[in-house]
């Protein structure tokens, strides 16, 4: 599972219960339209880590009503959300794979890409209703978050650069992050200080996991994207952002050259991965990560905090 669980009867329940909202979200994208079916299932087809319900369906754990029906609700209201806001990015970003498959604008192209993420949108509002007017307006707020980050992910910020990214991040990650884990506690009948740990954690956790992607572009070999990626392609990201901040010339002087092409592009990768922003990103990362450990301290001790504990570790050390 995209989260490592040591308790065997827990992971165990919770394998289970994904497979069955797996097979639920299967149905959730099915139409009367059979075009629309075949572009609304393409990326879930595809796989993906399921980050998102499976941790619903964890911070459920810490309820009395593990087994309610609105837990696994919640978990397909927002993997649907998820996969909805994949079809825009990807139409946003131009790009032509997703998941080791032809992304939807490539396969068919950005109109039907845009329609098919607001179909899925609308899918995920339909079970949302189902579960209350209090489940709507939490929807509607984390949709809000999510596309003004990807609303500012395409502005030249006028302030703070770094503040800007982080904004973005938080936005386009976190806000979805934190609602995964407040559906899951909410939908069990968590106590209310629960509810807000977990929603805190989820949000920590959601932005720190993106901002590991930052340093992977340029620090691993082993995340199956090519090193420097994202500086190929212009993409701001943490310690490139770090490094502007601070003046890191050594940095500043490699990300001058023509990073299209593959030398310097090699270079740059080189000497970011010996720069001090390198190492400034890393810490923030594992600060953002220890913050989301710490406000488990509600939550009681035993199997399912462990495992929050031990995802909080993984993403702040994460090689892939």
């Amino acid at each position: 599972m995209a989260i490592a669980v040591a308790d065997e009867a827990l992971e165990a329940r919770l394998r289970a219960r994904l497979a069955s909202v797996e097979i639920a979200l299967a149905q959730d994208v099915r139409s009367r339209a059979p075009f629309v079916a075949e572009a609304a299932s393409h990326l879930m087809a595809a796989g993906g880590k399921r980050f998102r319900p499976l941790l619903v369906l964890l911070a459920a754990e810490c309820g009395p009503r593990t087994e309610s029906a609105d837990v696994e609700v919640a978990a397909r209201a927002v993997e649907l959300v998820h996969l909805a806001s994949l079809y825009h990015d990807d139409v946003m970003d131009e790009a032509l794979v997703r998941r080791s498959a032809d992304s939807a604008n490539a396969r068919y192209d950005n109109r039907v890409a845009i329609l098919t993420g607001d179909w899925l949108f609308a899918r995920s509002s339909e079970l949302t209703a189902q579960l209350g007017p209090e489940a709507v307006r939490i929807q509607a707020e984390t949709f809000g978050r999510l596309v003004e980050g990807q609303i500012l992910e395409g502005v030249t910020p006028t302030g703070d650069a770094v503040e800007h990214h982080l904004e973005v991040v938080a936005g386009k990650t976190g806000a979805l992050l934190a609602t995964s884990a407040r559906y899951g506690a909410m939908f069990s009948g968590a106590s209310a200080e629960i509810v807000a740990a977990l929603t805190e954690y989820g949000e920590l956790i959601g932005t720190a996991f993106q901002l590991s992607d930052d340093i992977l572009d340029i620090a691993s070999d082993e995340s199956g994207k090519t090193p420097g990626t994202d500086l190929r392609e212009g993409v701001p990201t943490l310690p490139t952002l770090l490094a502007r901040a601070n003046g890191e010339t050594a940095v500043l002087d490699a990300l001058a050259g023509d990073l299209t092409q593959d030398a310097p592009l090699a270079a740059a990768v080189a000497v970011l991965r010996e720069s001090k922003s390198l190492q400034a990103a890393r810490e923030y990362v594992i600060g953002e990560a220890e913050r989301a450990k710490a406000v488990l301290s509600v939550v009681p001790d035993g199997s399912v905090r462990t495992a929050l504990v031990a995802f909080a570790d993984a993403v702040a050390t994460r090689t892939r």
